[in-house]
């Protein structure tokens, strides 16, 4: 075979500046396309800042214009709301925490191969149920099953601010609300939780039962230390569906607008969600500027409480 004939090959083939041009090319429009994509994430967040500043500076000049009287303030407006929607997302997490740690080492290190599978599908499905059905769920079953727990806490309890008070029939209170909230945060923190757990290197668990070490005694020394960082980013995930909860709380609190420790008394709470679900339809001018204002302090609430679970799992991470 002559030379010749492998010319029209060899034209044929592309030369190594092409290959690499092309490699050129798609590495750029790659990393062009990921670095917008990051920025979208900033420009969205930044869009919904504005917006908000934005409407609510009605309010704030409103309450600037009557401080001092009866007719209109915005810090007591927003403050009990504040108060209410903490405190009820706290007591959820107190609720939820043990318990999703509690299931997610068992999905984890306990259970045999097949139960935990349909354990962790079984979890990953309630993390899936809309929150009207759990609002339906808490405020037509469980706010009854609970009433003879509440009068039991005000009778033998009633010492401790939180179950003092005169609860009455329906159970409509903080409390409740506070538990449908826990039942809705548990399948996102034991999920996370049970990832974590399961990362956990084989041969540290294995090192700690050849010294002699108790199923326990590895879980409490090895698995938990190791999945703390886990276990507080899952909570702050469950803190934040807490924080931001609506139609659950609004079909079973009663709405109150008071900094009472009472959570079994009912009218006395209120969150800044349910708030603006409930008046939004019917709200103009100034009185939805001042929604708008609350939905403000829900956001820069979330985002500080985010900044700080991210300091927190940083810290609680592996030292270099």
């Amino acid at each position: 075979m002559s030379s010749t004939d492998l010319e029209p090959e060899a034209a044929t083939r592309p030369t190594g500046s092409m290959r690499a041009s092309g490699r050129r090319f798609g590495d750029s429009l790659f990393s062009t396309l990921s670095i917008g994509s990051g920025l979208l994430i900033f420009l969205t967040l930044a869009a919904v800042a504005v917006f908000l500043t934005t409407e609510s500076v009605p309010a704030v000049v409103a309450s600037r214009e009557f401080s001092g009287t009866a007719e209109f303030s915005l810090v007591e407006y927003a403050l009990p709301l504040v108060y209410g929607t903490v405190l009820a997302s706290a007591i959820a997490l107190v609720i939820a925490i043990p318990i999703s740690i509690g299931i997610a080492l068992f999905i984890s290190h306990f259970a045999p191969r097949r139960m935990a599978a349909g354990l962790g599908y079984m979890i990953d499905l309630l993390a899936a149920v809309p929150s009207v059905v759990y609002g339906l769920w808490g405020g037509i079953w469980l706010v009854p099953k609970l009433e003879p727990l509440y009068l039991f806490l005000t009778t033998y309890l009633g010492w401790i601010p939180l179950f003092g008070g005169e609860p009455t029939a329906p159970m409509r209170n903080l409390a409740s609300a506070a538990v449908v909230l826990a039942v809705m945060v548990l399948p996102i923190i034991t999920a996370v939780s049970r990832e974590v757990f399961l990362q956990t290197p084989r041969l540290q668990e294995e090192a700690a039962l050849a010294l002699g070490a108790t199923r326990w005694e590895t879980i409490r020394t090895v698995v938990l230390p190791f999945g703390r960082g886990g276990v507080v980013a899952a909570s702050m995930l469950g803190l934040g569906r807490a924080l931001g909860e609506t139609m659950a709380v609004l079909m079973i609190l009663a709405p109150g607008a008071t900094f009472s420790l009472h959570i079994l008394e009912v009218g006395r709470h209120n969150s800044i969600a349910a708030n603006i679900a409930s008046k939004s339809a019917e709200a103009s001018g100034v009185d939805m500027s001042l929604l708008v204002f609350t939905g403000l302090v829900l956001f820069v609430l979330t985002f500080v409480i985010n900044a700080v679970a991210r300091w927190i799992v940083a810290r609680s991470g592996p030292k270099s």
